[in-house]
């Protein structure tokens, strides 16, 4: 199954690019800019949340294949590092992957190789309709 097209919207907003993109492993670059920033000058939480999200769902639903659609259920992320500049890196792996449901981890670091954050995202096999 190809990438379903995610690069407008929301992705676009974001700046993510997609270096990666298969069932087994999905990698996110974007660059930190200040629109992006919280009111304190650091990488916004919720943009990382917004990534883990992302990575997930397009592992999972090219996982899933023609079997159905996956929508997220559940997003827990962890904000390590602050961050205020510089390109960061995002890689989704599974940890499981059932008839029902996926869970998927996602660690996104920074240029030096430094966890910033950590999340993981559970996802609801959908069946067609």
């Amino acid at each position: 199954m190809e990438m379903p097209d995610v690069t407008g919207g929301f992705v676009a907003l974001l700046g993510l690019t997609f270096k990666e993109a298969t069932a087994d492993r999905v990698v996110i670059t974007w660059r930190v800019r200040p629109e992006l920033h919280q009111p304190f000058g650091i990488q916004h939480g919720g943009v990382y949340c917004s990534v883990v999200e992302t990575a997930a769902s397009v592992g999972g639903s090219l996982w899933l294949a023609d079997r159905g659609t996956v929508v997220g259920v559940s997003n827990q992320t962890d904000f390590l590092r602050a961050v205020r500049e510089g390109e960061l890196t995002a890689v989704g792996t599974p940890v499981h992957r059932g008839r029902s449901q996926q869970l998927w981890q996602v660690e996104i670091t920074d240029a030096d190789q430094r966890l910033v954050a950590r999340g993981q995202v559970r996802l609801q096999n959908l069946s067609p309709a």
